[in-house]
């Protein structure tokens, strides 16, 4: 969680030391790069990181991406040059991506599927803490230390993330090799590249008609053609051409590019007016952030809540798209006469809007793919959102770096941030003429315990169907009232207690290679003594669900019937739940998984624990 959280903040920690960069180091007209190349690497890991967690185990990937982050944030500090910040700032943002993702799965390795809604909880809270924190840190390192130091300080609690996963992390590695699509995976990286550097130096380092610039948009569009055939044929694309088939997966790929491209596209320059214009310190600009964060914080929770009683979310986006493009309007006005009430005021505004937008996407995506496009579907419109938010901030800069002449005043500094935000108020109108097109299809249940839970802030999607399966099952368990294992276990037939069901299913869970188990290995496992479990496994072994041999217990047939019977009760109460029916062998298979291990880890562990005791 340190580690995802240090990733998270490094989005936003910047934006309230950059004009003070900008004095230390020079190259204004580079700025928005400082952002634009950390969230570009980090857009580009997020991708590769999941498949090489999976060829090379997830503690590996995990530790590499902090290495990388470790560097990337020790030479940013150290650099002298704005073009070495740049260059380290993306090798941090590589670290960054890759800690986003293997964070995740780590503990998806380690913590158990019942228990795993809790952790997504914190994961959101993360993120959102990581907005709030990010400028406010950033002003007080500037005001306090030096800019450097908002790199520095990742360095010794990195230092602490590395030597604790590398003693308690377990190496654990998927099954199979999986393909990587590193073709379509350098094109997309090459193309947003290049389209970004042709919205940062077009009207700045180059002409709009320059050479230069025609040149470099011509190789963008044809490396964004070559990367749609390359994902045609791709055995395993990074994002498969086929989803933009559904009217909702494109509708939402759009929605979540505009949401990301006002979002950091706002928050990384009004820390410059605040500080330039209204003169406030860095920290102050920090602080005077907050009613944005606040108010994006407030919809992304309230429209969570809503969409989950009602099961109705279009109307967020409609609403949100409006609100947002006032709030871009509304800062255009900002000028140095503004008070701080209407400052704020405009502020929250925008972060009202962009909250009724930011959780949408992921939601509506989740809601309608199938299995197989689960995991792909889910990554993709995450990174859509962060692709974004390097165009965002490329273009935002762009506009106001425009404006500023080579030596600035004040005058100069509102006229280019009421430009800017003037040129992004249609952004907004853009977003409700997409968010029009959305269809409105019924929710599952799963889906509105994801949204009832979400924050609206949310790590990368890792890519792999079974993995967002699973972080899906999970938001539904945690939001049970109750433990639903009695009821399951009485649709299921079985003539067994709750308190003997749930011995027969640890006694499966803890049999070896050899097909038994002791009653000490339960003991061990729960810490209480062996023979509390006796009474029950005798009735078991009565029953002709176990034989037992020199204190090993192993599974009669009617006992692996009898277990079969458990989890297919609890693969109904899944798909149920999941609003949707087998199709193939693989979901299949993934449901049956899940369901063994919820009955296996189920809330109702304690209850039924003691009431094997009580029959002793």
């Amino acid at each position: 969680m340190l580690g995802m959280l240090l990733a998270a903040l490094d989005q936003t920690i910047v934006s309230t030391a950059l004009p003070t960069i900008v004095a230390d180091l020079g190259g204004a007209n580079h700025l928005s790069w400082v952002v634009t190349a950390y969230l570009l690497a980090e857009t580009i890991m997020t991708v590769l990181i999941g498949k090489f967690g999976d060829l090379f185990g997830r503690k590996k990937a995990f530790l590499v991406s902090v290495v990388l982050f470790l560097v990337g944030s020790f030479f940013s500090g150290w650099a002298h040059s704005m073009l070495w910040l740049i260059v380290f700032r993306a090798v941090q943002g590589l670290g960054g991506g890759g800690l986003m993702v293997t964070s995740s799965a780590v503990i998806a390795d380690v913590v158990p599927l019942r228990e795993r809604g809790k952790y997504q909880g914190v994961i959101g809270a993360m993120f959102g803490v990581a907005t709030v924190a990010g400028p406010l840190l950033g002003g007080l390192f500037v005001d306090h230390l030096s800019w450097r130091w908002a790199f520095y300080v990742n360095i010794p609690l990195g230092v602490v993330v590395v030597l604790v996963a590398a003693v308690a992390l377990p190496s654990v590695r998927a099954e199979g090799r999986p393909r990587i699509d590193y073709l379509g995976i350098l094109l997309i990286a090459l193309a947003s590249t290049g389209l970004t550097l042709v919205t940062s130096w077009g009207g700045t380092e180059y002409a709009w008609t320059s050479p230069t610039i025609l040149g470099m948009a011509v190789a963008s569009v044809v490396l964004l053609v070559l990367f749609v055939v390359v994902e045609r044929r791709a055995a395993e694309p990074m994002l498969p051409m086929r989803l933009f088939r559904s009217r909702v997966f494109t509708v939402a790929s759009v929605l979540s590019f505009v949401v990301g491209f006002a979002m950091l596209g706002g928050i990384t320059y009004l820390p410059t007016y605040l500080q330039r214009v209204q003169g406030a310190s860095a920290t102050e600009s920090g602080l005077r952030m907050l009613p944005l964060v606040v108010g994006l914080l407030l919809t992304s929770l309230a429209s969570g809540v809503v969409i989950s009683r009602t099961g109705r979310y279009k109307v967020f986006p409609l609403a949100g798209s409006l609100v947002m493009a006032l709030g871009l309007y509304l800062l255009s006005r900002l000028d140095a006469g503004t008070g701080f009430w209407v400052t704020s005021g405009y502020m929250v505004v925008l972060g009202l809007g962009l909250g009724c937008c930011m959780q949408v996407p992921t939601i509506v995506v989740q809601n309608t793919s199938d299995y197989e496009d689960l995991g792909v579907a889910t990554s993709g419109v995450s990174f859509l959102r962060t692709l974004g938010s390097s165009f965002g901030v490329a273009v935002f800069g762009t506009i106001f770096s425009n404006q500023l002449p080579a030596v600035p005043s004040v005058p100069s500094y509102v006229d280019a941030i009421q430009t800017m935000f003037l040129v992004a108020a249609p952004v907004g109108l853009l977003s409700f003429v997409v968010a029009l097109f959305l269809k409105e299809v019924p929710l599952r249940d799963a889906t509105k315990a994801v949204a009832a839970r979400s924050s609206g802030f949310s790590e990368p999607g890792s890519g792999n169907s079974r993995q967002e399966l699973e972080r899906v099952v999970a938001s539904l368990w945690r939001g049970q009232k109750s433990d639903p294992g009695p009821g399951i276990l009485a649709r299921s037939g079985v003539q067994l207690s709750y308190a003997q069901a749930w011995l027969l299913v640890q006694i499966y869970r803890h049999s070896t290679e050899s097909g038994s188990t002791t009653l000490q290995d339960l003991s061990a496992d729960f810490n209480v003594p062996a023979g509390i479990f006796h009474p029950t496994a005798a009735h078991l072994t009565t029953t002709g669900h176990l034989t037992e041999a020199d204190g090993h217990y192993t599974f009669t047939g009617e006992g692996t019937d009898t277990f079969a019977r458990l989890v297919g009760a609890w693969r109904v109460w899944l798909l149920e739940s999941l609003a949707e029916e087998p199709r193939d062998r693989d979901y299949t298979a993934c449901v049956d998984e899940i369901a063994a291990q919820l009955i296996s880890n189920s809330r109702g562990m304690s209850t039924a624990r003691h009431a094997v005791g009580s029959l002793s």
